[in-house]
């Protein structure tokens, strides 16, 4: 008997999501296009914020691990002048502030945020799905009784100003962040280091790893979801070998040599007349598995 829900397709969709709806409700919506029960998605995105959203379909939601890890870049305006419960243009407002003229001088934007380089320590927001011991940290902060969130390692590899508005009292900038980035977050210290309260009031995402904004398909007007894939293999950005089918049947561990000299540690995808159809790990003597994607369900 078949898994309940499946539908034979297997993919993966970029969408480009519009503000206003949550991550869930594009998966559920592409879950009634399709009939597909197994949709899940590469990396939330708030509901005011709009750009890449990856959807994954059928098996290939087994790939969520490989997909969330990658940087994302963003388009971002931050507010000067008010910060919010949220950190973002939803919440409601808890400090304002008179802003410097100061603050809107592009040079001293420029500054600023060359200053957010690198490596760092992140404070994620309260109204976070961040949970601690099963408790959810927006649940609780709506509450009253907002969670102590631990502080998360994240890196910012690109902090580049696009503009700034001195009538909206408003930053653009354009980032590329590590796996984890809250990008209100940055928003409300790029207040704290300028000493003007401040909040996320725009954020399109603009990329994920290797895919782009631009190749993505708007909601409305998506009807053919098997047709819109785009390519896994490219996708996924890992180092490909190539084996005969047979070779990974059952889920076998494949001989080093195949690894062509890759780290230990470093995942791989396995490609098959064509097809991905696995991502197996290198480790010190074989590569071994850690996802199948069952050839019938991907032919």
């Amino acid at each position: 008997m078949g898994r309940r829900g499946a539908t034979g397709l297997a993919g993966i969709l970029l969408v480009d999501k519009p503000a206003g709806l949550t991550s869930h409700d594009v998966v559920a919506r592409i879950r009634r296009l399709t009939g597909e029960g197994r949709v899940g998605h590469a990396g939330t995105l708030d509901p005011m914020a709009t750009g890449l959203l990856v959807v994954l379909v059928g098996p290939y939601t087994r790939l969520e691990p490989y997909m969330s890890k990658a940087d994302k870049a963003y388009d971002a305006t931050i507010a000067f002048g008010s910060a919010t419960d949220t950190e973002d243009a939803e919440g409601a407002v808890v400090a304002s502030a008179e802003v410097p003229d100061g603050v809107l001088d592009p040079a001293f934007a420029e500054r600023v945020l060359a200053g957010f380089l690198g490596p760092q320590k992140q404070r994620p927001p309260a109204y976070s799905a961040i949970k601690v011991n099963g408790t959810v940290a927006h649940r609780a902060a709506r509450s009253g009784s907002p969670l102590e969130l631990a502080e998360r390692d994240i890196s910012v590899f690109e902090a580049r100003l696009l503009g700034v508005d001195a009538t909206l009292h408003t930053w653009s900038a354009s980032f590329r962040v590590s796996k984890g980035t809250y990008i209100r977050s940055l928003a409300r210290d790029l207040g704290e280091a300028v000493g003007v309260p401040s909040h996320l009031s725009g954020l399109r995402r603009t990329a994920s790893g290797p895919l782009l904004v631009e190749d993505a398909h708007r909601l409305d007007e998506l009807t053919d979801v098997e047709g819109a894939f785009t390519e896994p293999v490219a996708a996924l950005d890992l180092p490909v070998i190539q084996v005969e089918e047979a070779m990974i049947a059952n889920g076998s561990p494949l001989d080093i040599a195949l690894s062509e000299g890759l780290a230990v540690d470093t995942d791989v995808a396995v490609v098959c007349n064509g097809v991905l159809r696995a991502i197996y790990r290198v480790t010190s003597n074989r590569l071994i598995p850690r996802v199948v994607l069952p050839s019938a369900e991907i032919s």
